[in-house]
């Protein structure tokens, strides 16, 4: 199904941070349209844009009931409960995926942040291990990364002993 020139142009809009407007464009699709997973994708995107957890981790769960191998419902759905203070459940919600989030550095980086969180800094330093040896870029990320700054000593000592 090609995508609707009102999913389009409510894509556009949230790409240049019009985030209301995104969302008349999306209220203007039809029901079946709003349950697309690209559509999906995109409301989860404007809540985690504007903060809205609650309402995030709703979609998210909607977008992992359509299309339960789609690593993205649950690698939002648990940054949204970590946000949320669950950062527990958010673990859990990763650690429970699709293997297809395997394929994802973002994946392992956030099981080492929640792990760091939880105050697992072995675990955390073997999933962010992971993570960088997949996508280098993340290991810049995690020097800002304000998960990670109670233990970030800890965790680039461990890592350098590797």
């Amino acid at each position: 199904m090609e995508p609707n020139h009102l999913f389009i142009a409510a894509q556009g809009y949230y790409e240049l941070g019009m985030l209301d407007e995104a969302w008349a464009r999306l209220a203007e699709l039809s029901v079946e349209e709003r349950a697309r997973p690209a559509t999906l994708k995109l409301r989860i995107q404007l809540h985690v844009t504007a903060r809205e957890w609650k309402d995030g981790l709703a979609v998210c769960r909607q977008l992992c009931d359509v299309c339960p191998d789609d690593a993205a419902g649950y690698i939002h759905g648990a940054y949204c409960l970590h946000e949320l203070g669950k950062t527990a459940e958010a673990r859990e919600l990763l650690m429970e995926g699709p293997d297809t989030l395997k394929e994802e550095p973002i994946y392992f980086y956030n099981l080492g942040c929640y792990d760091a969180r939880l105050g697992n800094v072995n675990s955390a330093c073997h999933w962010l291990k992971r993570s960088f040896e997949m996508d280098d870029a993340l290991r810049r990320q995690a020097r800002r990364d304000p998960d990670l700054k109670e233990v970030w000593e800890e965790i680039r000592s461990h890592l350098e002993s590797l």
